[in-house]
């Protein structure tokens, strides 16, 4: 079973910048997140792949042991109700990584030109050049003053005078027009076998 503490660390860090989660977990803990999220991009690409693929795929690559291979999956199975919904901090996540690993390799190749493409989708996509939406604070919230009310008028209908009486002579004329519903006893099928069902000593083969 997976340990509802590192679920809880899950939801709310599996796609933290690396830097960030080692100024908040200590290294053992960051290393575990790591390879979870790795697990659950390797698990979203294979989504009809058999728990024991996924076993075999994660033991190969992070080199665990059987029961922390399956403490893993417990994990994932887990988050992915919860991770479903957040699929699109997911794919900003992924977007991110990709524009970094492309300005990593292309200042490797010292291509400028590729580097100031990325800065700049980079920057457009986090919306780094806004400033900063203020907050409003929650005692400045109005909760609007809702109150229950059967008055149709509220919603501009015209109300019916007597409406249960109305309601009553209603049931009392459809009422009287519904057939009643009469229980029987259940009776054995007369099929009348005898007449289509031929005698067993007038069945004859062919030779």
């Amino acid at each position: 079973m997976a340990r509802p503490q590192t679920i809880e660390i899950c939801k709310r860090d599996l796609f933290t910048e690396e830097t960030a989660l080692y100024e908040i977990y200590p290294e053992e803990t960051v290393q575990r997140l790591l390879r979870l999220r790795k697990e659950y991009t390797w698990f979203l690409a294979n989504p009809d792949a058999k728990d024991r693929v996924f076993i075999s795929e994660v033991r190969s690559r992070f080199n665990l042991g059987v029961t922390q291979a399956y403490a893993d999956l417990s994990v994932i199975k887990s988050l992915l109700p919860t991770l479903s919904q957040a699929s699109r901090d997911f794919h900003r996540y992924r977007f991110n990584e990709m524009i970094l690993e492309t300005y990593q390799m292309a200042k490797a190749r010292k291509d400028t030109k590729t580097m100031e493409k990325a800065a700049a989708s980079y920057a457009k996509f986090n919306r780094v050049d806004l400033e900063d939406e203020q907050a409003v604070p929650y005692e400045m919230i109005v909760v609007q003053p809702f109150t229950a009310t059967d008055d149709p008028t509220v919603l501009g209908i015209k109300p019916i005078p007597n409406l249960q009486q109305k309601i009553d002579q209603m049931i009392k004329h459809y009422g009287a027009e519904t057939i009643d519903i009469e229980d029987i006893d259940y009776e054995e099928p007369d099929l009348e076998e005898e007449l289509w069902t031929p005698k067993k000593e007038e069945v004859t083969h062919d030779e």
